[in-house]
């Protein structure tokens, strides 16, 4: 199917999406159209989706009309086509991810692959190892405020845990006398 161009789109699709099956899927796009004449027959878009849903209940969950658009208007806006926004939020997703309006890969969401990588990756088709993961940053003041919470945390916790044991040697001296 890849070395014949047929795949065209890949999504990772998290867990509990399915009544009778609550482990994550991989959905594949298949276009038997394109042939090696076509620019974009030999890439291939991989969307790591398992991130993006609304929790239905305990156990499931789903996505929204504006979150399914969203996920169609990355393939959209790659063929450099106008997105659809017939559902409420879908241009907030859009702007969130792409705010010129244009396609671009996006780390830990989407990514074009050419077809000479996925033979390197041994025709994986698995979006994880392509789109990579979120790279977030944060600024340096509320670095520096979470460390030393952070670190105020671990030394409180680690007297409280020499008390522990001092009172644990106690009373395993006490049982044993």
């Amino acid at each position: 199917l890849i070395q014949t161009r047929a795949v065209s789109a890949i999504v990772s699709v998290g867990p509990q999406f399915f009544y009778t099956v609550a482990l994550p899927v991989t959905l594949w796009f298949l276009d038997k159209g394109k042939t090696t004449e076509d620019d974009w027959a030999d890439w291939t878009l991989f969307i790591d989706a398992r991130e993006i849903y609304t929790q239905v209940d305990r156990t499931h969950r789903e996505w929204t009309p504006a979150q399914m658009e969203f996920l169609t208007n990355i393939q959209r806006l790659y063929w450099q086509w106008e997105p659809t926004l017939e559902h409420d939020g879908t241009k907030e997703l859009l702007d969130e991810h792409f705010p010129d309006g244009t396609y671009t890969d996006v780390p830990g969401l989407c990514r074009y692959v050419h077809i000479d990588e996925i033979e390197e990756q041994g025709w994986s088709l698995n979006p994880g190892r392509y789109v990579g993961v979120k790279v977030e940053t944060i600024d340096e003041g509320v670095f520096k405020e979470r460390m030393k919470r952070l670190s105020d945390e671990f030394h409180e916790l680690t007297e409280v845990s020499s008390q522990l044991s001092v009172e644990i040697k106690r009373l395993i001296r006490a049982a044993i006398d």
